[in-house]
């Protein structure tokens, strides 16, 4: 056996006599319904049809006696397989013990060193007035008008309205894009535009080349170069709403600018709450995986690498993008999921064990509020979503992860955090 992996190799060995007797009571079973010339139905010997159907009848002793042997072993030996065993190495000589090899993952064993009274350092779940106010001006911009203006050039600032033609030097299909709105000079538009676009006139047209980054947000056109023709159709500036009472209605339940920045602060300090409750719960996780050590079944590790790859291709799609056009390594991407997934399965490991150690378990009413939840989200009868979670078999794996994070909270409450003033850009 390899120790230092969840691997399992195991040489097992059934009796001879056992085998034999395990042979006999099949070949009488096929005595019993077996056809042959010149006997009666069930009445052909046993001896002939133990060399007549030789083949199947080892085949029946293999299905019913491998199994049970296993079983018998990892019993005995206290393993739990995560994996279906693989069975090679087959010696099954007449007259003989029954040899061969099984080879499996098994769960491993978790010894638990300290996980209580954790330290934990995280930011304080501060909202300071200039909070407020950039999300107030965040707001203003989401509902700001644009201004035509004419006789004179683009300036930095100003929104240059283009008609876009590219095409991509790799000869890939051209992009077109009439109306769009480039803020020439803004920290986020490419300096190949703003260069380009800015003193330019309404109704004058421009030739030029960009190379889109790596890192592009957009992944139809990250690492690519395009050749654009670009017809200015207009220039206009942004225009942002006053911060009044008229404002404050328009964009909230609020009545007045002095309440709408409350409800603002509200919505900011939840924010920070939920994003310091998730720091502690990520600081908490590093800190058990960082201080336990112990092998991790590679077949959970291959699983969980597939969902990470899974929820990008979503993401993906989500934004529009077909996974199929991106020109990505998906597996070279998929490979650089392993430290992660191998960091993701310990720590289910970990709170499975603690919560086992902790007696901590998951009520049937919990159960049924979370299909509550479920069922008030998706629009359906709880009847139907417990439904189809358990025809999906994915009613225990809800379970689990109900389990799993209601470890975490005890094991926040258990932990000593201590909070620090948050940088500030």
């Amino acid at each position: 056996m390899t120790e230092e992996t969840c691997r399992r190799e195991m040489e097992l060995e059934i009796p001879a006599a056992d085998v034999e007797k395990a042979m006999e009571k099949v070949a009488k079973e096929f005595a019993r319904v077996a056809r042959i010339p010149g006997f009666r139905p069930g009445k052909a010997p046993v001896p002939l049809i133990r060399r007549r159907f030789a083949n199947d009848i080892k085949g029946e002793v293999l299905q019913s006696l491998v199994p049970e042997q296993i079983d018998k072993a990892m019993k005995d030996n206290n393993l739990v397989p995560i994996t279906q065993p693989q069975v090679d190495k087959v010696d099954f000589a007449d007259n003989g013990p029954l040899k061969f090899r099984a080879v499996f993952e098994v769960l491993p064993e978790v010894a638990l060193g300290n996980y209580k009274e954790l330290e934990i350092e995280v930011d304080a779940a501060r909202v300071t007035d200039a909070d407020v106010d950039k999300a107030i001006e965040n707001i203003r911009e989401r509902a700001a008008s644009f201004e035509d203006v004419s006789g004179r050039a683009v300036a930095d600032g100003d929104f240059a309205q283009v008609n876009l033609t590219g095409t991509p030097s790799d000869g890939g299909p051209p992009v077109k894009a009439d109306g769009i709105l480039v803020n020439v000079g803004a920290q986020d538009t490419l300096a190949a535009f703003s260069d380009n676009l800015r003193g330019a006139q309404a109704g004058e047209g421009k030739t030029f080349d960009v190379q889109y980054p790596a890192d592009y947000p957009d992944a139809k056109l990250a690492g690519k170069s395009f050749s654009y023709t670009a017809e200015v159709t207009g220039i206009k500036v942004k225009k942002l709403p006053e911060l009044n009472e008229e404002f404050a209605r328009k964009v909230s339940d609020a009545q007045t600018a002095e309440e709408l920045r409350g409800k603002i602060r509200q919505g900011l300090e939840a924010d920070s709450e939920m994003r310091q409750s998730a720091a502690v719960r990520e600081q908490i996780m590093r800190k058990l995986t960082e201080s336990h050590e112990f092998p991790v079944p590679e077949a959970l590790v291959q699983h969980q690498m597939d969902s990470r790859l899974d929820r990008t291709v979503r993401s993906l799609a989500a934004q529009g993008v077909d996974p199929r056009a991106v020109n990505v390594d998906w597996a070279s991407l998929r490979e650089k999921q392993r430290d992660r997934a191998v960091d993701d399965v310990k720590a289910e490991l970990l709170l499975d064990r603690i919560a086992t150690a902790e007696t901590i378990e998951v009520s049937e009413e919990e159960v049924n509020q979370e299909i509550e939840r479920l069922a008030e989200r998706s629009g359906e009868s709880a009847a139907t979503v417990r439904a189809s979670l358990t025809k999906q078999g994915a009613l225990d794996r809800m379970k689990s992860k109900l389990r799993s994070d209601k470890t975490l909270d005890w094991l926040r409450s258990n932990a000593r955090v201590k909070t620090r003033e948050p940088e500030r850009s």
